[in-house]
């Protein structure tokens, strides 16, 4: 068995496909109408054609349900915040903030309301500690990761 990706359920797919495309930088793979999927190995599928396909109510696929989320990282992160900042119409989870392991994520809802986080990738935390002058082995207590992926980071 091979699992292929991710299918998150959205009330208007033209504007779901839109907020993918156009704040999180996602390419489009496939776009059979009611259903999208892209590169990035999630689709989105249309709320009344899917309640359909698995026989139960629109009213039953809760929105804001808090439960999971679609996982991105960006090299740039304060470009990307610049970005969200003028989009403008973002609901956050919550702002900027640095996780225990030092990496710095923000999360928010899409359209229509899954929580997306977009995160700094690692290498990025690393390079980061170790610019500011912390040491391999302090990076790795700080960052949780091995020491041979920081000193791969050098």
């Amino acid at each position: 068995m091979k699992f292929i990706c991710p299918l998150i359920v959205v009330n208007d797919i033209g504007a779901s496909r839109s907020f993918y495309e156009n704040v999180l930088n996602q390419k489009v793979q496939c776009d059979f109408g009611e259903n999208v999927s892209f590169e990035g190995g999630f689709a989105i599928h249309l709320k009344s054609h899917f309640s359909d396909l698995i026989s139960i109510s629109k009213n039953d696929i809760v929105q804001k349900s808090n439960n999971c989320e679609l996982y991105f990282e960006e090299d740039d992160l304060d470009s990307f915040l610049q970005k969200l900042k003028d989009v403008g119409s973002i609901e956050y989870v919550h702002g900027l903030k640095e996780q225990p392991w030092g990496q710095r994520v923000i999360r928010f809802y899409d359209p229509d309301m899954h929580i997306v986080e977009v995160g700094e990738p690692m290498e990025s935390v690393v390079k980061r500690f170790l610019s500011q002058g912390l040491s391999i082995e302090e990076t790795v207590k700080r960052t949780l990761m091995p020491e041979e992926f920081v000193k791969q980071c050098l």
